[in-house]
């Protein structure tokens, strides 16, 4: 089972500035049986407020600095972060995370899953 945790500014398409990851997108890796989740520099309470305003349950919100917790939380064969800035990588990689830059990513994170171009999902 694949973790996907998600940076919000300049990743999701509702962040400050906004990214190119979709609601739908989110929706679309839970249907396919990720553990979905954002990690961000956001205050908790202010992350599930937006995840609540978009109508998007979660599994996880958590402060970037704090994938390692995550990481220990769930029973995940496979563990990525998906941000925007290097402090982004910076994190995953101490926490053990694959990391990809939300504007450089691979056509599938995971089979079933493209996450390339904003369009196709």
């Amino acid at each position: 089972m694949t973790l996907i945790s998600f940076d919000i500014d300049g990743t999701m398409v509702f962040g400050s500035p906004p990214g190119t990851i979709t609601l739908d997108a989110v929706r679309r890796a839970k249907k396919l049986g990720c553990i979905v989740g954002s990690a961000s520099d956001r205050p908790i309470s202010n992350q599930i407020q937006l995840w609540a305003e978009h109508d998007v349950e979660v599994d996880f919100v958590s402060l970037k600095h704090r994938l390692d917790e995550i990481k220990d939380r769930f029973d995940a064969t496979r563990h990525v972060h998906i941000g925007d800035t290097e402090m982004d990588k910076y994190f995953a990689a101490q926490a053990g995370f694959d990391f990809y830059f939300v504007h450089e990513l691979p056509d599938e994170i995971i089979e079933g899953w493209p996450a390339a171009e904003p369009r196709q999902l």
